[in-house]
């Protein structure tokens, strides 16, 4: 997984461990919006408020929580070579909305 990109994350990674945890999606029934900068950066959605989830690239009206970092902080922190909490405390992560439900992401990232 190390050779991921913050696309193939959102392509294939996340829908297959929403496939796999389907009381993930129900737990959480709410939506992440994540602004990826930098290259392979780009916009993406995690919606969890319909049933298995869906996640697509674009924007979504009045997500629980956006997500603001670089595309490649993304990968290593999906791949697990950041740290959530560090990368917050560093400002290399940015969250806007809930902090709760943010804090749900892991679930989803796996």
């Amino acid at each position: 997984m190390s050779d991921l990109t913050a696309k193939e994350v959102f392509e294939t990674h996340i829908p297959s461990r929403l496939a796999s945890k389907p009381d993930v999606v129900t737990s959480i029934n709410n939506s992440y919006q994540f602004d990826l900068t930098g290259d392979g950066g780009g916009k993406w959605v995690v919606d969890l408020t319909e049933p298995g989830g869906k996640v697509f690239a674009g924007e979504k009206a009045d997500p629980g929580v956006t997500v603001t970092m670089t595309a490649s902080d993304f990968v290593d922190l999906v791949n697990g070579k950041l740290n959530g909490q560090m990368a917050f405390l560093q400002g290399k992560l940015k969250i806007k909305g809930d902090m709760s439900l943010a804090l749900k992401l892991q679930q989803v990232l796996g």
